[in-house]
């Protein structure tokens, strides 16, 4: 199995490509800074690494690209500067998702074509009922004027519910919330659900990057799991430790 992992230098990115190649997978990773990957992995046989972004190439290279994999990923976000957070491209992943799927729709018309994305437990599903107090309104409210990494990630997150509905979608799609994203040295257990089960303003839980990875990677990889998730969007936190 082939799968295209775009944002693989970022810090839940890497580990991404380290878990899918750790599970026998091909991958190929489109990179802005190809230096940014660990040394280890650069080198590795079952590792294509491109530089530049899916925003980069014309429509027919990057549907190349995407044909020549079985799945896709995007770890995608904006770095915490005010040059991240500001600069330009301030849609970068829903720009970047928006064309990954319709280069899949155009390489396989037919599908199913996977698609994983990384987001966060701030953004709601709209699909859902996610019941929040007045004070995680106002906050959020204040997040879409201020912040344009919010407001992208909820924008790429509603590309998908809204454009590719149904299990008979070109793209099929599951999009991870995880919650107060820290680090750690290896995956640990963690718990899954379909919302929420904190505030993620007011009461945030923790999710190590590790786990993120872990669970994108098993997506990618098991089909039962893929089936029970599919076109949802799981908040996964960090399972405490006895």
């Amino acid at each position: 199995m082939s799968i295209l992992v775009v944002g693989a230098s970022g810090a839940t990115g890497r580990l991404l490509v380290r878990e899918l190649l750790g599970l026998g997978q091909e991958v190929v990773a489109i990179v802005r800074s190809p230096e940014r990957l660990d040394a280890s992995l650069r080198d590795h046989a079952r590792l294509k690494v491109i530089t530049g972004t899916a925003l980069d190439f014309a429509d027919d290279e990057l549907s190349r690209l995407v044909g020549e994999c079985d799945a896709a990923a995007s770890c995608l976000g904006h770095n915490i500067t005010m040059k991240g957070m500001f600069g330009r491209p301030r849609r970068l992943v829903t720009e970047s998702t928006a064309r990954l799927c319709a280069a899949m729709r155009t390489a396989r018309p037919n599908g199913p074509n996977k698609f994983v994305l990384m987001n966060t437990a701030g953004n709601a599903n709209r699909d859902l009922v996610e019941p929040v107090g007045i004070p995680h309104r106002i906050v959020i409210g204040l997040l879409r004027h201020l912040l344009p990494p919010h407001v992208d990630n909820e924008q790429a997150a509603d590309h998908l519910r809204v454009n590719y509905a149904g299990a008979d979608a070109a793209v099929q799609w599951v999009v991870v919330r995880p919650d107060g994203l820290i680090d750690a040295p290896s995956p640990t257990e963690y718990d899954l659900h379909p919302s929420p089960t904190r505030d993620a303003i007011f009461n945030s839980g923790t999710t190590s990057r590790i786990n993120v990875a872990h669970f994108m990677a098993r997506l990618l990889t098991n089909d039962t799991l893929w089936k029970s998730w599919r076109g949802q969007m799981p908040v996964i936190y960090n399972r405490p430790q006895a």
